[in-house]
């Protein structure tokens, strides 16, 4: 059997990718998203302004391929959970800690809001989709959407973070 021959390309092809989030994510935590420019994303993620224009035709294409990046990120954190409590103790942990949103939150609070109402956006499905499977209950994932998005506005620390997931956990079996 042939080896395939584009193999090679497509390697670096998501290596440029992922590096191209991760440059766009530090930015995020460092300038805010208002003051972020394509040619910013291009010298911080080390690769050429063509070859950022080859993979994202704008900021915003480049925003939304992280966004999906993170909710896949995201759902591998979550699934990587042993129960339901540590899923969501990990998730938790995962958005309260997070230094983009730590960014957002007093300097792109506009943008931040726009996208937690998004209930409607295929990524904001896919996750709570995901979060049900997870969780094993669609209620229970409903109401961890919700838990979750309050700590993107107000962290949680890690002792919280268990006590909060144990007692959701908890109630939704009652």
């Amino acid at each position: 059997m042939p080896l395939n021959k584009y193999a090679p390309q497509a390697a670096t092809h998501r290596r440029t990718q992922s590096a191209i989030l991760e440059g766009s994510k530090n930015l995020i935590a460092t300038v805010g998203l208002a003051k972020m420019s394509m040619i910013e994303i291009a010298d911080t993620s080390q690769v050429s302004r063509a070859t950022l224009y080859n993979h994202y035709r704008d900021k915003e294409s480049v925003l939304a391929a992280l966004c999906d990046s993170e909710i896949r990120r995201l759902v591998a954190i979550a699934q990587s959970g042993s129960n339901p409590t540590n899923a969501l103790v990990a998730l938790s942990l995962a958005v309260s800690s997070d230094p983009a949103l730590a960014h957002m939150r007093t300097n792109d609070p506009a943008p931040l809001a726009q996208v937690l109402s998004a209930t409607s956006n295929p990524l904001w499905i896919q996750f709570n989709d995901a979060l049900a499977i997870i969780l094993k209950s669609q209620i229970l994932a409903d109401l961890a959407m919700r838990w979750l998005i309050g700590q993107v506005l107000q962290p949680l620390t890690p002792e919280d973070s268990r006590l909060q997931a144990e007692f959701l956990i908890s109630s939704a079996n009652l």
